[in-house]
């Protein structure tokens, strides 16, 4: 079994002796692209090569780049240890091709690696294309990729576009498939979520300019780039569907467990995945020069290495532990990455110090807090920066710090805190508008410094007054909005819920509250950057500018339906916990108008009895009528009463909590509390306020995750309806009781199929008589071979395997071919007397028939094969063409 080691030196090998220059990858800091945060893939030390701007000594590169998203669109962090495939640091191999090559050598290369390198069985492989890009999709078929593997994908995933405008082109990818044992369907497929097909590898044939005007043209260089995770394609050679399970992550692991003395892989492995992925992305941006700080890239880097000091905690550990495994990952990856044992000791170092410190943050702040207080004049108020550090590093809020010194008779420079903390926000938006994300999100943190975050007041109204304090359209503040035009309109206060937690941002209008003329429509609401809600608004009439004041008034009906959808969630959440198991968390959810959605943890489809229970217990709480109480409290004491944390939600110092039914279940103040969650959306007074509950189904979302749909409401009632109105058609049509319908649909059923087996026998003695036939039945003798052909109509291709060997049995040694018109389509099958099948092959026949039907392919056993095609209509050149091969 090879490992990560010589999995990399095979790929990098491989491309040297096709000519390419192995170039050591670049620092995780770029060197050419102030956009990125940290190098997130193999193409960004070469980008200036691509665009032309530079020029070096080769045209043919591979490399194996280190990598770190932990940031921005890519920040996957939370993820991490949890999932088989997320990490902050992963490694990317890649070959590139500057204007030399194109893609009738990048996709053989890429094929002959991964089949005859890496022996990876073809028939496991599967590969998409561009929709358009039929260059690509003849040569995988040149190489030896069946058609039916080749897979046209229309959407931006198999198109690359470094910008929205500049070099740009289609894509091809690589997969593999795990097998049926794992959910997932193919790529372009509706289960292309599941993890059955995995990529493996991306090809990008950079061949065109985009320009302003959505126009493009050909490069003048057209060149290819391309990206393999290491981790992915190694888990894969040793036979494993999970990328921690490679030896190098093994051996991390085990090293964690040794150090922490805990099972490295019992029911705390995730603490040790966690530990294990963060030792190198930490590790790697210190050796690169980044080291712990509050803001922008030492920001980051503290943050995943708190993250991982906090799981070592979560292990039991009592010392500073991560420092402790950095020999290991030396010893790993030392050899590819001679950077790592240069820059061990700072490694250590650094590890340890951040970890100390960690695990000392109260008694620290308190310290620093009588330093900075000991180099003052008596009285002297503590400056703002002090106060500042003290909350952003520390945890320790301004009003503590103010209480502290309160005691002593001081006070704090309120204004240079204030001071810090715009600074502060400065360098993080800089940070953030840096990452990746779209340059004009920046507009939102400038709105929100500015003018400050928006006061929603929806939870106790769906009419107040707000004033606008900014105007967007197009990604530009504006100062009015025209009359039909639309844009996006901020308010200083809003009743509006913006778009979060799977609640859908609410719609409505808008009068001008002045008296002056001015109405609107607004079409949806969503959360922006900085704690700002924008609505999206549509002038009806009147020009809307800044600093209008508005009656705002949500669209009531909807909003009803949408708390009682998301009130529903909750009460099927207990339910499905109480029916399933306490395995059962939220792993997703809609909550809209018509209907909601709700994902969660689960390995296999439910029951019918478990749907029943389920819909039974939600309905039970919802006619219990009990209050829906909200309470603010900290975290940890919403916790402590045993309230669920809602998957995706990111909380701070306060929290809603939202309670509703009553029960013995432990929890809530009282412990009699049926649901108690942690949410942040709107929610119904009374759980009766719901109406009713209809639950749809289940089905599968993702790998070891359910999905289930359901209905509240007036929506539940007419569907209720609906169903009740289908029953009733039924019962007529069957002139049924509602109690006999059950034996009576039985009773068709039997009688139909005993039917069809009567007609399909008729069909059979049909055409073995000759009736139906067009070409005749008779046997004429070719190449001293007997040979039958017939063109039946009204027999379906199932039936034409029996016929064959009717007529085999009939003429004792020959051939066959029989073409049948079924529902507009022709079915072909022949065969071949075992005698006969050295010299005749019934596939060969078939396939021959095939295409002058105007279809292809086709296959079986040398004595018996089937194929299809569009229709009959050649049927004399088809037996011709089968007649062509007897005769050799």
């Amino acid at each position: 079994m090879p490992s990560l080691n010589d999995i990399r030196s095979t790929f990098l090998n491989y491309f040297e002796k096709q000519g390419h220059e192995i170039v050591q990858s670049s620092p995780l800091v770029p060197r050419n692209d102030p956009t990125l945060m940290f190098v997130n893939s193999g193409m960004v030390q070469f980008k200036n090569l691509f665009t032309g701007v530079e020029t070096r000594d080769y045209q043919r590169a591979t490399s194996a780049q280190k990598c770190v998203r932990a940031g921005g669109k890519h920040n996957d962090l939370d993820n991490v240890g949890y999932t088989a495939r997320h990490h902050t640091f992963f490694e990317m191999l890649g070959n590139f091709s500057f204007g030399d090559y194109f893609k009738d050598d990048a996709i053989p290369f890429a094929w002959e690696l991964i089949t005859k390198e890496f022996d990876i069985p073809k028939e496991k492989l599967y590969t998409t294309v561009y929709h358009t890009d039929d260059e690509a999709f003849e040569i995988w078929k040149k190489v030896g990729v069946p058609e039916d593997r080749i897979i046209r994908i229309a959407t931006n995933d198999n198109f690359w576009q470094m910008g929205p405008t500049g070099p740009c082109g289609p894509c091809t990818e690589i997969f593999y498939d795990h097998g049926d044992h794992i959910w997932g369907g193919p790529p372009g497929s509706p289960e292309e979520d599941g993890d059955r097909f995995i990529e493996i590898w991306n090809v990008v044939f950079m061949q065109n300019e985009q320009f302003e005007d959505g126009s493009m043209k050909a490069l003048d260089m057209q060149s290819i780039d391309t990206g393999m995770g290491l981790e992915r394609i190694g888990a894969l050679l040793q036979g494993s569907h999970d990328n921690y399970d490679t030896d190098l992550m093994k051996a991390l692991i085990e090293a964690s467990a040794h150090a922490t003395s805990v099972d490295p892989y019992g029911d705390k492995n995730v603490h040790h995945r966690v530990i294990a992925d963060h030792l190198r992305s930490t590790s790697f941006l210190i050796a690169d020069g980044v080291m712990p700080s509050n803001d922008g890239r030492g920001y980051v880097l503290r943050r995943i290495m708190r993250r991982a000091m906090r799981h070592a905690h979560l292990l039991g550990a009592k010392d500073p532990v991560m420092h402790q495994l950095v020999p290991s990952l030396v010893q790993q990856m030392g050899a590819a990455y001679p950077e790592l044992g240069q820059a061990q000791s700072l490694i250590e170092e650094t590890l340890k110090l951040e970890e100390t410190r960690f695990k000392q943050t109260l008694d620290r702040g308190l310290k620093l807090l009588d330093d900075e207080l000991s180099s003052l004049d008596e009285g002297a108020q503590l400056p703002g920066a002090a106060a500042f550090k003290l909350y952003d590093t520390y945890g320790f809020p301004l009003d503590l710090t103010q209480d502290a010194l309160r005691e002593k008779g001081r006070e704090v420079d309120t204004d240079g805190f204030d001071e810090a903390m715009a600074e502060q926000k400065a360098k993080a938006r800089a940070a953030w508008a840096g990452s990746g994300e779209a340059a004009d999100s920046t507009i939102w943190f400038d709105i929100a410094e500015d003018k400050g975050t928006t006061d929603f007041l929806g939870y106790d109204t769906e009419v107040a007054e707000g004033q606008v304090i900014a105007i967007v359209a197009d990604g530009k503040l504006i100062d009015e909005l025209v009359e039909l035009g639309t844009g996006w309109v901020v308010t200083n206060q809003t009743p509006f819920y913006a778009e979060s937690g799977g609640q859908v941002g609410d719609t409505g209008t808008y009068i001008k509250a002045d008296g002056s003329e001015g109405v609107g429509h607004i079409d949806d609401t969503k959360k922006m950057a900085g704690g700002v809600f924008a609505h999206k608004v549509t002038p009806t009439h009147g020009v809307l500018k800044v600093g209008d004041p508005l009656e705002l008034k949500v669209n009531h009906a909807r909003r009803t339906a949408i708390r009682a959808n998301h009130s529903a969630t909750h009460l099927l959440h207990e339910a499905l916990r109480n029916a399933l198991g306490d395995h059962v968390a939220q792993r997703g959810s809609l909550n809209a108008e018509d209907r909601l959605r709700f994902d969660f943890s689960h390995a296999k489809a439910l029951s019918a009895d478990e749907l029943a229970q389920v819909s039974q217990e939600v309905n039970t709480y919802i006619r219990q009528n009990t209050a829906v109480e909200t309470r603010i409290m900290t975290p940890d004491d919403a916790r402590d009463i045993g309230a669920q944390a809602l998957f995706g939600e990111k909380y701070g110092d306060e929290v809603r909590v939202v309670s509703m039914g009553r029960a013995d279940t432990g929890k809530g103040l009282d412990g009699e509390t049926y649901s108690l969650e942690l949410c942040g959306g709107t929610h119904v007074k009374q759980t009766g306020d719901i109406g009713s509950f209809v639950l749809l189904g289940d089905s599968a979302s993702s790998a070891g995750v359910r999905r289930i749909e359901a209905l509240t409401g007036p929506a539940a009632e007419a569907h209720t309806a609906a169903e009740s109105a289908r029953f009733a058609d039924v019962l007529a049509a069957l002139k049924a009781q509602p109690t006999d319908v059950v034996d009576r649909v039985k009773g068709l059923l039997d009688e139909r199929k005993s039917l069809q087996n009567e007609v399909a026998q008729l069909r059979r003695e049909l055409a073995m008589a000759g009736g139906s036939s067009d070409g005749g039945a008779d046997a004429k003798e070719i190449n001293g071979i007997k040979f039958v052909a017939q063109v039946l109509s009204g027999v379906s291709g199932r039936d034409l395997p029996a016929l064959i060997d009717e007529h085999k049995a009939r003429i004792e040694s020959g051939a066959v071919l029989l073409i049948a018109d079924a529902d507009g389509k022709a079915a072909v099958a022949a065969g071949v007397t075992k005698d006969l099948t050295d010299t005749v092959k019934a596939p060969d026949l078939v396939r021959a028939a095939v295409v002058e039907l105007g279809g292809k392919g086709g296959g079986g056993r040398p004595d018996m094969a089937q194929g299809g095609a569009k229709s009959t209509e050649n049927a004399e050149a088809a037996i011709a063409a089968a007649e062509a091969v007897i005769a050799g």
